[in-house]
């Protein structure tokens, strides 16, 4: 029903600290609440809750822990929403006490919690918990949330999401052993299955970067289908500029910066190297 997992080593006899919510990595909203959490000086845990999405979730576990021990998050409370969707607040907030001393919650005024999302923070008082309410961020009259960064990925706006998460979207795998057409044309690529769990962003051509062995190459991504080999599994296929080597196996996390155009169907692969070149161009003249 719940998993810890520890992010940091921190001392397990101080009382600690608990963000509550089903976070889905952290946008700039979620790190005011970590901010709050910070004050105490106390280690501090996070909630983060799988299948609850039908979309799926922004980042999946393995990089919403980067995420979270990047902001300074000590273990994470991770849990199944069908196992506790049905729990009532109390139960619910005893879970979530059981082997450890809790000071006190953090959650924003949004906070439901519990069978029916009867729970909120009054129901926490009311049990005799303390808990701080941080207030809502707007970003021109929207709420800065997750559905709102999902609505600019939809359409492509990697660099308003990029401003809303306060890092750009990203997915992050193996490189693995493809089909190597990319070298037949002169642009060999770093090719990661994208998760099925994740979710779905615009398909198209991205500007991105990623971090190689401690230095940073931009790159151009083609995210989808690749129409012109009649492939339709989802990837997403890098051609780093200016990188040269064995990607083969290496863990990378590939960063979206910029859409830069839809994907296009070419009559042949010269067709194919002839847009790239240009893509390449798009990047390096964009810096």
């Amino acid at each position: 029903m719940l998993k810890t997992i520890v992010l940091r080593q921190f001392d397990r006899h101080l009382p600690c600290v608990i963000l509550l919510g089903g976070f889905d990595g952290l946008h700039l909203g979620h790190k005011r609440l970590v901010a709050r959490a910070k004050a105490f000086g106390l280690p501090i845990g996070i909630m983060t809750i799988d299948d609850c999405k039908a979309t799926g979730n922004l980042f999946n576990a393995v990089e919403r822990e980067e995420i979270f021990a990047k902001e300074g998050i000590d273990f994470v409370l991770e849990m199944s929403f069908a196992k506790i969707k049905d729990l009532s607040p109390e139960k619910f907030i005893e879970l979530l006490k059981k082997d450890r001393t809790v000071k006190t919650f953090v959650c924003g005024t949004d906070f439901r919690f519990g069978a029916g999302a009867k729970g909120n923070a009054s129901t926490i008082r009311q049990m005799g918990e303390e808990v701080f309410v941080e207030d809502l961020l707007f970003e021109n009259g929207e709420k800065v949330g997750v559905s709102l960064i999902k609505s600019k990925l939809l359409k492509g706006e990697a660099e308003e999401a990029k401003k809303l998460l306060g890092h750009p979207f990203f997915v992050q795998g193996e490189v693995l052993e493809d089909r190597k057409i990319g070298r037949t044309i002169n642009f060999p690529t770093a090719n990661i299955r994208y998760p099925k769990e994740k979710f779905p962003i615009k398909t198209g051509v991205y500007e991105t970067s990623a971090i190689i062995d401690g230095k940073r190459y931009k790159g151009i991504t083609n995210y989808g289908a690749r129409p012109t080999f009649l492939d339709g599994e989802v990837w997403t296929e890098t051609h780093f500029i200016s990188y040269t080597g064995n990607l083969y196996g290496k863990t990378l996390k590939i960063e979206f910066e910029r859409w830069l155009r839809g994907i296009e169907k070419f009559e042949n692969a010269e067709q194919l190297k002839k847009q790239l070149i240009k893509d390449v161009r798009s990047v390096t003249e964009n810096d």
